[in-house]
């Protein structure tokens, strides 16, 4: 090992019942960078970092991991923190309830004697939170703060823990600009005091930005290690050929539209905060999908986008909701989601976790989640009938599972989102509203989805987008809304959509004309 690495992970393979996760997987991390890991979803890589800190202990896989010249074997997560290898997931691991100071030394409290000290507790944590650039107050409950400001409160936890190697696992997903770039930032403050960080990103401009090294996985094996800079500058197109084994010259499918007849319009709508009822989260919106249309609702966070669309969909969020509903020509009242689902409308959802599925239930019965009753009979669920269906979908929207039995919860990403989608595509659905369909998902599995939603378009579906990603919008829309503090600021067709044009919409104060 040289003497310039602080950790190498040698001919690491890993197995679950059927599958081989990992197969002689090889990492080495220098000591002060930034070393990125890539990978289609599925490939291998947050299984490997599991490995490293413990989460899968030692004689649970094959293969050496060498920390700072050292072999170590892990038996769970405190012993790898206890070496200075710490990992921040995906789903943050803070309790709500607790304050901020809690949360930062929990397992690890500033005690004397079994007694909490609790100014010691708060001084300490105010210390790193100074240290990450989080202006809040030690005692501020965790349930009061943004996810930005919750992934900075991780990074402070690992901090008072003495990190050296930090693992961070999608830590921008759900992040807007702001905030990723503030934690972008504070990764590269770190490695300026000598932690060394490992990231996993599907964003690869992220990537491309910060990161000194980065290694590829596909389908469980190591492909390469990139230097991302000097003369040899990695792009990431780069990234892509090596992630998805071929060139993506084209990142949206080619799709010419045939748009049909008006399937659905709203008139006037209007939402108010559901607890802050004075507060108008959409005000006045109009807009319409035709059959075989892709339609996209552009904003920035905060715009009223989601509001928007979990209103329409039965009224699932707001309070004092008004305007008029219009399917197939005809005024409709959504009052329900059940209502909805019966007028042809369905919703998919930007939290697939929380709200789109049931993790630990088995694909086969989320499929048919939405519309049992195509498969009851006197009440009773014929369950072959349903693992017929769920076998379908699992085929044609190419869901990477030897079973439709599995559990939900153990796929990754890109093919949950497949089943949330294969749920409401089994419900039939005229209009179809996919919330940040591709949040949180690999090149190569969003244009999967994109074929996808051109399959939909193509079937006579309407089809609206929510999307954070302006260059998407832009690649599969027919047409595409723009949203600023809940107000329609401007509709733009898809051969004038530019993101700069959006972007000018997006960020308008006053009402506007929609063009």
């Amino acid at each position: 090992m040289s003497n310039d690495h602080i950790l190498e992970m040698r001919d690491i393979t890993k197995r679950f019942p059927g599958v081989v996760a990992l197969q002689d997987v090889n990492l080495s991390v220098r000591a002060g960078e930034i070393h990125a890991i890539c990978g289609e979803n599925g490939a291998g890589k947050s299984t490997l970092m599991k490995i490293l800190s413990g989460v899968y202990p030692h004689g649970t896989y094959e293969g050496e991991i060498v920390l700072s010249g050292e072999p170590v074997e892990f038996r769970g997560i405190r012993d790898s923190e206890r070496h200075g290898v710490v990992i921040i997931h995906q789903e943050l691991a803070l309790s709500p309830f607790l304050s901020i100071a809690e949360n930062i030394f929990l397992g690890n409290e500033q005690a004397e004697r079994g007694v909490v000290d609790w100014n010691k507790t708060n001084s300490e944590a105010a210390k790193l939170l100074a240290r990450v650039g989080l202006d809040e107050r030690p005692d501020t409950k965790i349930v009061d703060i943004g996810v930005g400001k919750q992934q900075l409160v991780e990074i402070a936890k690992a901090l008072s823990k003495e990190v050296k190697l930090l693992i961070l696992d999608e830590p921008t997903a759900a992040l807007n600009d702001e905030d990723s770039a503030h934690l972008l930032g504070l990764i590269r403050s770190l490695k300026e005091h000598g932690i060394t960080s490992i990231i996993i990103s599907h964003k690869l401009n992220e990537i491309e930005a910060v990161a000194d090294t980065t290694t590829i996985i596909r389908d469980g094996k190591t492909i390469e290690t990139l230097e991302m800079h000097g003369d040899d500058a990695v792009s990431e197109e780069r990234i892509i050929r090596g992630m998805v084994g071929r060139s993506l010259d084209n990142r949206f499918p080619d799709h010419v539209s045939t748009i049909g007849e008006e399937v659905l319009r709203i008139e006037e709508w209007t939402v108010h905060h559901p607890i802050d009822q004075a507060r108008k989260v959409v005000d006045n919106a109009s807009i319409d999908v035709r059959r075989g249309e892709i339609v996209g609702i552009a904003g920035l966070m905060g715009a009223g986008r989601t509001e928007l669309a979990m209103s329409l969909f039965g009224r699932s969020y707001g309070a004092r909701i008004s305007g008029r509903a219009f399917k197939d020509g005809k005024q409709v009242e959504l009052r329900s989601v059940g209502a909805a689902i019966r007028h042809g409308i369905a919703y998919a959802t930007e939290d697939r976790k929380r709200f789109g599925l049931n993790l630990i239930d088995t694909i086969q019965h989320n499929v048919s989640a939405s519309a049992l009753g195509k498969l009851a009979r006197w009440g009773v669920v014929d369950r072959t009938a349903e693992e017929k269906v769920a076998e379908q979908y699992r085929r044609d929207l190419n869901i990477k599972t030897p079973t439709v039995s599995a559990l939900v919860g153990k796929l990754s990403g890109g093919n949950q989102q497949k089943v949330v989608l294969s749920k409401w595509i089994y419900a039939d659905p005229d209009v179809l509203i996919l919330d940040e369909p591709t949040r949180g998902i690999d090149v190569g599995a969003k244009y999967e989805i994109y074929t996808i939603i051109n399959r939909l378009a193509d079937a006579g579906k309407g089809v609206i987008v929510i999307s954070s990603e302006l260059p998407e919008l832009i690649g599969i829309c027919d047409r595409i809304y723009a949203l600023s503090q809940g107000r329609v600021t401007g509709e733009v067709a898809r051969a004038d959509a530019t993101q700069e044009r959006l972007m000018q919409y997006m960020t308008m104060e006053k009402d506007v004309t929609p063009r």
